[in-house]
């Protein structure tokens, strides 16, 4: 796997041996990064912002982020596995300055009020039927999204998620066994 564009393009990101992390397709992470720059559908942009990257895995979403002139981004990750290859990856393409990683459980340790930024974009890659609508509402009640922030969701084509009246679907796009979701609080 590797970075796509912006200042790291080509360079390589380690993933994991084991099939429980399942990093970004490359196809799927292109596509998601070329909807960010072009939609309408929402005012957000990478270059400038602040990023959470939750169960970042190998941090391809994060990374790619930074390779974009996000200005920080935040690694949300608890599996022992993949920890060592995201703190590598996040040190060979010397990014240690604009991030930090929170090690512990998004869904029983995490209290998100520790936050004191706001994050422009906040990116979700949840295990496959893990319910996310606990997750949407710490998010919301922790008021750590921007007013016009959005919430990127990547799920499994098949995975039925439902979604409170406060979070609307601003575009989802379909990738194989795979989908990306972009949302907004309203």
């Amino acid at each position: 796997m590797r970075i796509i564009s912006g200042n790291f393009k080509g360079k390589k990101i380690l993933n994991p041996k084991d099939t429980y992390t399942r990093p970004l397709k490359d196809l799927t992470k292109e596509s998601l990064f070329n909807i960010l720059q072009h939609s309408n559908k929402f005012k957000t942009r990478i270059k400038a912002s602040k990023i959470l990257d939750l169960f970042s895995g190998v941090g391809s979403f994060g990374l790619e982020c930074l390779s974009r002139e996000a200005s920080y981004v935040t690694f949300i990750e608890n599996y022992k596995e993949v920890l060592p290859i995201l703190k590598k990856n996040i040190l060979d393409l010397n990014c240690a300055t604009k991030s930090t990683i929170v090690e512990k459980d998004i869904f029983k340790e995490l209290n998100f009020n520790i936050f004191k930024k706001k994050f422009e974009i906040i990116f979700m890659d949840p295990p496959y039927k893990k319910k996310l609508s606990e997750l949407l509402n710490k998010i919301l009640q922790a008021k750590i999204i921007t007013k016009h922030g959005i919430i990127i969701i990547h799920r499994h084509k098949d995975e039925k998620d439902e979604f409170s009246n406060f979070f609307k679907i601003l575009e989802e796009k379909n990738y194989g066994i795979s989908k990306i979701i972009f949302g907004k609080f309203i």
